[in-house]
């Protein structure tokens, strides 16, 4: 492949990502001009807020849902086939409608606040086109399926006297659907929207404060620079990078596009395949939605619809993320043992040392955010608005850095650098400062409302599908039919919750899935627990629909992280979308886990527990990379496979371990998991040295 094919499919894997992420159209002229003031009005607006306090009310959403509707119609155009770079009349012309109806309820908040349950025609009917303007915002913004299945729901809520079996109801004339989803705090002013309006679109405002200040590629280049000798490098250096990433942007395409573009490149350089390049890059950017603090939009919904302090899903996610990590790092490193791939050259490589100090000071923003948000326990609002200050702050101080000391350095050493800021201090030294100020700063609000647009329509698309849950009583019916179906059997109603999450998480995201499930399943899983005395807790219940929420968004035929990812790596997308389902596997099991065994999620634990549970974990998760991979020192037997998969159970889950009708405590468990795993080590050790052997007087005769 060509440097110039290479740099084609960077790009167009950036632009898909931009697509789905931010919309693709661009505008240039006096209409882009305003558009981008909109956007970073939307902003401002939200900083002020997170700094002085939300507006009383449902006004806040009122307002937030009016923004995010404007941009949607503006920077998603109506089909593929409408223009990229202008705004066409048809568009225009919604935007302003979709603002209009979402922005009632502000401008009328007394009169609304008044008339629930009896609502007037006109309520009925601005309340009816606002619905309408949702499902297309999210059409474009989103993903056609949501709004499909929103459509399904609000059938079911008019149709439900037609429906068979235990699900269904009375039926409700329009007006009343209306009324309940529009009128009131249940359905599309609910908690989904009101996240959106607050805690994700701060956190989403500091990831885009990150990426534009330098970051994100400083955490690139740290972890190419500690990763990248070892064997395989560049694909450790992917996993550690996206684990990183992760942790400040919450959203796996965007993750996938900004550590992908320099990871898979060189995952092709050093001898991995396209689509395993693409992959590996997809299952760790994906699971950078369970790396805390900044966890993804559903982890903060969640913490909300359970009514527990996002501290809790954050402390609850920890071990779990770090599981997940060290399988997919363990699968990478038996891929590049299996497949023979060496690492960077030393040339190749950045120097540890240098990298670390040349951007320690981007990672400020991120100490003050876990500081405030995890030891002081402000609230996710506060936290993120004052990280974000102190974001602003390291910006502005790092660019009178840059142009009054290192720049100018460089320029007198003659120094070479395709860094884009030294570039644009080489065009026009004189006003870097006052330029690159402003572009860094308002960038950054216009990006983070770009982002959040798309965010908000679905949010607003789940609050209809609660509004009819709660107005049908749908979900309670749910939990009985599922109840019933699994014969009272928690592990057939966690698969039967599994193979929902993927079928619906094919065409939504995230956010989207959870919220649903967390609807339909999650009662159903509490209810049957409680009714086998487990008890288990609401989290747990709750976070095993998150996974699976989240391993959705990489399951093929649809995963756009596979779609991005194939094209910077040139491969098919179908193909990159199989193998990291492979190399995801880990994700697929580990919810099984830590519902069964909750000292995972640091239930009913202590610190010198867990930090016995965590080590034996990792190497638990190892195992199942052995599993998945069939190679470890040398390509295993298939007993051999199947003995590392019981090691996986018996070292992270070694509560329910039974030989010869005897029960096998943790720690016992735990030794003999080890044993077993120490002398496989050296049956294989030597299976190598016989077979090197074998090669080498092979070779003599």
């Amino acid at each position: 492949m060509t440097p110039h094919t290479e740099k084609k499919d960077i790009k167009d894997g950036q632009q898909l990502a931009q697509d789905s992420e931010t919309g693709s159209r661009t505008l240039s002229g006096k209409i882009g001009v305003f558009i981008r003031w909109f956007a970073i009005a939307m902003s401002l607006f939200q900083l002020y807020t997170g700094f002085f306090g939300e507006l009383p009310g449902y006004k806040q959403l009122s307002v937030h849902l009016a923004f995010a509707l404007v941009l949607c119609y503006v920077y998603f155009p109506l089909s593929k086939k409408s223009p990229r770079h202008r705004l066409t009349v048809i568009d225009g012309i919604l935007a302003i409608l979709a603002g209009a109806a979402a922005i009632y309820v502000f401008a009328n908040y007394k009169h609304w606040a008044l008339s629930q349950g009896d609502a007037a025609v006109y309520d009925i009917v601005i309340g009816g086109v606002l619905l309408a303007f949702i499902l297309e915002a999210t059409r474009r913004s989103v993903s056609p399926m949501l709004p499909v299945i929103t459509l399904i729901f609000l059938c079911y809520a008019y149709f439900g006297p037609y429906i068979p079996g235990e699900l269904a109801h009375r039926g409700f004339r329009v007006a009343r659907i209306i009324d309940h989803i529009f009128m009131s705090g249940e359905g599309l002013w609910s908690i989904q929207l009101r996240v959106s309006a607050t805690f994700v679109f701060l956190f989403v405002l500091f990831g885009a404060l990150m990426d534009k200040t330098g970051a994100g590629q400083y955490l690139i280049n740290l972890s190419f620079a500690t990763m990248g000798r070892f064997r395989g490098g560049p694909a450790k250096a992917a996993v550690v990078a996206s684990a990183a990433m992760g942790s400040i942007s919450g959203s796996s395409i965007a993750n996938t596009v900004t550590t992908g573009s320099m990871t898979i490149p060189l995952m092709k350089k050093v001898g991995f395949q396209p689509h395993t390049a693409g992959a590996v890059e997809v299952a760790a950017s994906t699971n950078g939605q369970l790396m805390p603090p900044i966890m993804g939009a559903a982890a903060f919904v969640m913490a909300e619809m359970i009514g527990i302090s996002y501290f809790e899903v954050v402390k609850a996610a920890f071990i779990p993320a770090i599981l997940s990590y060290a399988a997919i790092f363990s699968i990478v490193h038996l891929e590049a043992i299996k497949e023979n791939i060496r690492g960077l050259t030393k040339e190749e490589t950045p120097e540890l040392l240098k990298t670390v100090i040349s951007g320690v000071h981007y990672l400020i923003p991120l100490f003050i955010l876990c500081y405030l948000l995890l030891i002081v326990f402000w609230t996710p609002t506060t936290s993120a608005s004052w990280a974000i200050l102190a974001g602003v702050i390291v910006a502005i101080g790092n660019n009178f850095y840059r142009t009054y000391y290192l720049f100018p350095r460089r320029q007198a050493r003659g120094e070479e650098n395709d860094d884009p800021a030294y570039l644009d201090y080489l065009k026009q030294p004189q006003g870097f400062v006052t330029r690159r100020i402003p572009y860094e700063l308002l960038g950054t609000l216009e990006a983070g409302a770009r982002n959040m647009a798309g965010v908000a329509a679905a949010c607003a698309c789940c609050g209809i599908i609660i509004g009819v849950v709660t107005l049908t009583g749908l979900g309670l019916k749910m939990a009985a039919f599922i109840t019933n179906l699994a014969g009272g059997s928690l592990l057939l109603t966690l698969i039967y919750s599994v193979f929902a999450c993927i079928i619906l998480g094919m065409g939504l995201p995230t956010t989207a899935t959870y919220i649903v499930m967390a609807a339909m399943t999650a009662p159903a899983i509490l209810t049957i627990s409680q009714d086998i005395g487990l008890g288990l807790p609401v989290l747990a219940i709750h976070l095993f629909v998150f996974y699976y929420g989240i391993v959705a968004d990489d399951t093929p035929p649809v995963g756009l992280c596979a779609y991005a990812a194939a094209g910077i790596a040139g491969s098919d997308p179908i193909k990159t979308g199989w193998k990291s389902f492979r190399l995801d596997l880990a994700a697929f099991t580990l919810p099984f886990m830590f519902v069964y065994n909750t000292k995972l999620l640091m239930f009913n634990t202590n610190w010198v527990e867990l930090l016995y549970i965590i080590p034996v974990s990792i190497v638990g998760m190892f195992c199942w990379s052995v599993f998945i991979q069939g190679h470890w020192v040398v390509k295993t037997y298939i007993w051999e496979r199947l003995i590392f998969l019981g090691l996986a159970f018996m070292l992270v889950n070694p509560s329910h371990l039974y030989i010869g009708g005897v029960h096998i405590n943790q720690h016992q468990a735990n030794g003999l998991a080890v044993a077993i795993l120490v002398a496989i080590y050296f049956w294989q050790r030597a299976r190598r040295a016989k077979t090197a052997t074998a090669t080498l007087e092979a070779t003599l005769t």
